[in-house]
């Protein structure tokens, strides 16, 4: 009886020892949306404590500086690691959907119908960045450079987090919300809602926005 030969191990991968320095502004991206949700966590858990929300509000705009610098970055160094195109979307998932999704909860979006358009506004940030990877090679012809996006760019949902800002510097938050409340049946539904809806319907478009 003859052994049956095993697959050859795959090298070793060292993960850290791979990062360039735009792999760690993407990181820092990521480690500022994480910290945003924290903070809103914070901010409900304390019995409303407003300068943790505010703080969360801030850390986006710093979030979508590092995103912009790990692209700067990785074109003056002419150095691109094998994970960098990952991150970068994992890192835009996680502040420019998922934070901006919570902060609306956070707010007082917390009616059934609000819930059901915030997880439909992240579901679409994610596959807005995973039609982009997948079409990111086509859609440069070889050159390495993309002419345009298909779809609202995912940090565009900033535009949210800075209405939402207004909101609370104004105290429309809470019962307070612009537009009020809506009563469907069982369901409840805040209008403000509604412009995450329109954000998450943009970015699976196929708008084309020039790409800088």
């Amino acid at each position: 009886m003859t052994d049956t030969p095993r697959p050859p191990r795959p090298p070793s991968f060292s993960m850290i020892r791979s990062f360039t320095p735009a792999d760690f502004l993407t990181i820092g991206n990521a480690a500022c949306g994480t910290l945003a949700i924290f903070l809103c966590l914070s901010y409900l858990a304390r019995d409303l404590y407003k300068p943790h929300l505010w703080w969360a509000f801030g850390l986006l705009p710093v979030a979508l500086v590092l995103d912009v610098l790990d692209g700067f970055v990785a074109r003056t160094t002419r150095r691109a690691s094998h994970l960098g195109a990952d991150l970068d979307s994992l890192a835009d998932v996680v502040s420019f959907g998922v934070a901006p999704a919570v902060l609306g909860f956070t707010l007082g979006l917390r009616g059934e119908l609000d819930i059901a358009i915030l997880i439909y506004f992240v579901v679409c940030g994610i596959a807005r960045l995973a039609r982009y990877n997948a079409t990111a090679a086509e859609l440069s012809a070889g050159s390495g450079k993309v002419p345009y996006y298909e779809g609202t760019p995912i940090p565009t949902s900033l535009a949210l987090v800075l209405t939402l800002a207004v909101a609370l510097y104004l105290g429309a938050t809470g019962d307070h919300l612009w537009g009020g409340e809506l009563h469907l049946g069982p369901a409840t539904l805040h209008p403000l809602t509604l412009i995450y809806a329109l954000s998450g319907s943009l970015m699976i478009s196929t708008i084309r926005v020039p790409k800088p």
